[in-house]
């Protein structure tokens, strides 16, 4: 497959991943839609077999590397989490090893599926980065196939959910996406520009970690020495050269949301669609609400990228509002 990512590509890979999960819905909800004040559209990733986007890439990736390397046993990848339970899911299935590094208190349930999921688990570094040299390294020295967390074939794998969303929902204005790093963004924009869609693509960081952001406004890579942020979805500090050329492109702005804003947009989504969304998949919400006056009367999605959410933080998100509403 080539670096561009297409009509073909998107559609050759709904294929695959419809052969193994049916679509994700999109609803529009209407209680959203009073609180921004605009038409608001939920697609929702935290539907998946995994709880999250990352699944589809792992399929496709894996279809493409089974058929082009059929000497690969096993196949290594650094993350928080959600493409950890890619990786487990797809190579497991395909009869390959999977050795997943995460970092120093990273998501215990997370952890957990992808131990159920079947990988390895090897806990290493201070943060993702760190967690990322270390499988770089260990690729190596045990002869895996490392997995990077951006690839053209990983972004014609998540870019199916954007497929489905625009052709459910075709007159968007605007799209506002979670913003780690890359693929979902870029899959976005690839199936926005494969349909013809005018809708504007907006990704969204966390202010604690905002090196997308801040490489958006300066037009090239800036890295940051810290990624501080309860959304470990978008908890990164070293930019993807090739995402970022896509971002600055194809996508109108990149939004910075606090800790804060997020964790009331987690409430927001129980509240409203009791559903459940982890920090990033609840980002593009907060971003929304914060932007609400540029979209009074229009049609916006928001890509709710996941619920792994541990039971723990998710409580505790809960109760801050309890004490908030009760002055407690």
């Amino acid at each position: 497959m080539s670096d561009t990512v297409g009509l073909t590509e998107l559609e050759r890979a709904a294929e695959l991943v419809h052969a193994v999960m049916p679509p994700t819905p999109q609803y529009r909800w209407p209680l959203l839609s009073g609180r921004a004040g605009c038409e608001v559209w939920v697609k929702h990733e935290n539907q998946t077999p995994a709880g999250a986007f990352k699944i589809r890439g792992g399929i496709v990736y894996v279809d493409d590397l089974r058929r082009a390397r059929p000497d690969v046993t096993g196949v290594i990848a650094a993350t928080r989490g959600n493409h950890g339970q890619s990786v487990a899911f797809a190579a497991t299935r395909a009869g390959l090893s999977a050795t997943v590094v995460v970092p120093e208190g990273n998501s215990v349930e997370k952890n957990a599926a992808m131990r159920a999921f079947g990988a390895e688990l090897i806990v290493h570094g201070h943060d993702f980065q760190a967690s990322l040299e270390h499988a770089i390294a260990l690729a190596e020295a045990r002869g895996l196939h490392m997995l990077q967390s951006f690839h053209p074939l990983l972004v014609a794998g998540v870019g199916t959910y954007a497929l489905e969303l625009f052709r459910g929902v075709p007159d968007l204005d605007a799209v506002y996406v979670p913003l780690g790093l890359g693929s979902g963004i870029c899959g976005v924009m690839a199936a926005r520009d494969a349909v013809g869609s005018k809708a504007e693509v907006i990704g969204v960081v966390a202010a604690g970690a905002p090196a997308y952001a801040l490489s958006f406004e300066a037009g090239e890579p800036v890295s940051t020495n810290t990624a501080d942020t309860m959304a470990d979805g978008v908890a990164c500090r070293v930019p993807v050269p090739g995402a970022l050329d896509a971002v600055l492109k194809g996508a109108s702005g990149v939004v910075r949301v606090t800790d804060d804003e997020i964790k009331a947009a987690m409430r927001h989504y129980f509240t409203d669609t009791h559903n459940v969304a982890e920090g990033a998949g609840a980002a593009p919400l907060a971003a929304l609400l914060k932007e609400r006056h540029r979209w009074q009367g229009r049609k916006v999605g928001l890509i709710l990228s996941g619920g792994n959410v541990d039971r723990t933080v998710y409580q505790a998100v809960l109760q801050e509002a309890d004490m908030s509403e009760t002055g407690t």
